[in-house]
């Protein structure tokens, strides 16, 4: 269960800094909340599938270094992109 390419490109013109920015922490965070809300909405009706909730932790410990690396560098796009995204934050 993958997101489709569609999407992943809306996602990328959304939260990109510039024209041809694929890659920058916002959009890579940005996929990644995408992902992780798929697979949490599966997990809810497949309660024992332990490796997709494997597979979960793995993405929100990505998704949770990525966001430590953008507030230590600019915390107010770090508030911003939090707000968009509706991520709870400590």
């Amino acid at each position: 269960m993958s997101i489709d390419k569609e999407t992943k490109t809306e996602l990328m013109k959304e939260f990109s800094r510039h024209e041809k920015d694929t890659g920058s922490p916002e959009v890579q965070i940005a996929i990644l909340t995408n992902r992780i809300n798929q697979l949490t909405d599966h997990l809810r009706a497949h309660r024992h599938d332990e490796s997709s909730r494997r597979g979960l932790l793995k993405l929100v410990g990505h998704r949770r270094r990525l966001l430590a690396y953008v507030r230590r560098n600019d915390f107010p796009r770090y508030m911003a992109l939090t707000e968009r995204l509706n991520i709870r934050r400590k």
